[in-house]
């Protein structure tokens, strides 16, 4: 085998775990095993892409050291291919790696070392959103927007923006709350699962793709503006 794959129910979350390192590698494994979750378990960024080609997850944890193809690189190549929530590991632990990784299409960045505490609390904080997202339709005001919620993108005169899903849930939660500047602390929650803290400027990133996005598909009507002290609101306007 290519890779290595336990075989669980049906039922259980589906793991893509992708680390280079033998003995964290194995530890992880022991440890989502123990937890119920199906892993499948790869050790360099070209196997896990097969292992993703071939198979269906439901969160993909995964090293940007790795040899050959790395973890950005596998990044990019699965946000080409499909929506599955990405968790990047990484003992990079700089701002702009972080935020790298969130460009990239990352839905969240757990630097190393880790506790399994922490860990365990953002997988399921990831898995979490993946049901709610499957179960419950967003109530929104009218939108010269196509949501797609199926494929977590939106379309304005026949063309496809290419959100990525963390981008998807920020322009759907915009969306849900017209008129109310919504605050950092709950975008965090709501859209990347996790607290927000000040050095943290992966929403900022998200809300500059996501504006670039909508512009690169013509639509200028709705605009993401920053409200000073509160957060941000989605207001529309009277441009084409």
């Amino acid at each position: 085998m290519k890779y290595s794959q336990i075989e669980f129910p049906a039922s259980s979350p589906r793991l893509l775990l992708v680390e280079d390192d033998p003995r964290l590698r194995e530890d992880l494994d022991a440890h989502f095993r123990q937890r119920g979750f199906a892993v499948t378990t790869c050790s360099t960024g070209t196997l896990g892409l097969d292992a993703a080609e071939t198979g269906h997850f439901d969160l993909v944890l995964l090293d940007i050291m790795l040899p050959g193809l790395d973890g950005l690189q596998l990044l990019e190549a699965l946000r080409s291919r499909q929506d599955t929530p990405v968790m990047l590991m990484s003992a990079l632990g700089a701002e702009q790696d972080r935020i790298t990784g969130f460009t990239r299409g990352a839905d969240d960045y757990l630097p190393k070392p880790f506790s399994l505490a922490e860990l365990d609390a953002r997988t399921d904080a990831l898995l979490r959103r993946v049901r709610l997202d499957r179960r419950q339709p967003v109530q929104r005001a009218e939108t010269p927007l196509q949501f797609d919620d199926q494929a977590q993108d939106v379309r304005h005169q026949g063309r496809n923006a290419g959100l990525t899903p963390s981008e998807y849930r920020l322009l759907a939660t915009l969306q849900a709350h017209p008129g109310d500047a919504l605050s950092k602390p709950f975008l965090y929650r709501c859209v990347l699962h996790r607290a927000y803290t000040r050095l943290d400027r992966g929403l900022d990133v998200h809300v500059c793709n996501l504006r670039r996005k909508l512009a690169d598909i013509g639509l200028h009507s709705l605009q993401i503006q920053a409200v000073r002290g509160q957060g941000y609101l989605l207001v529309e306007t009277d441009r084409s």
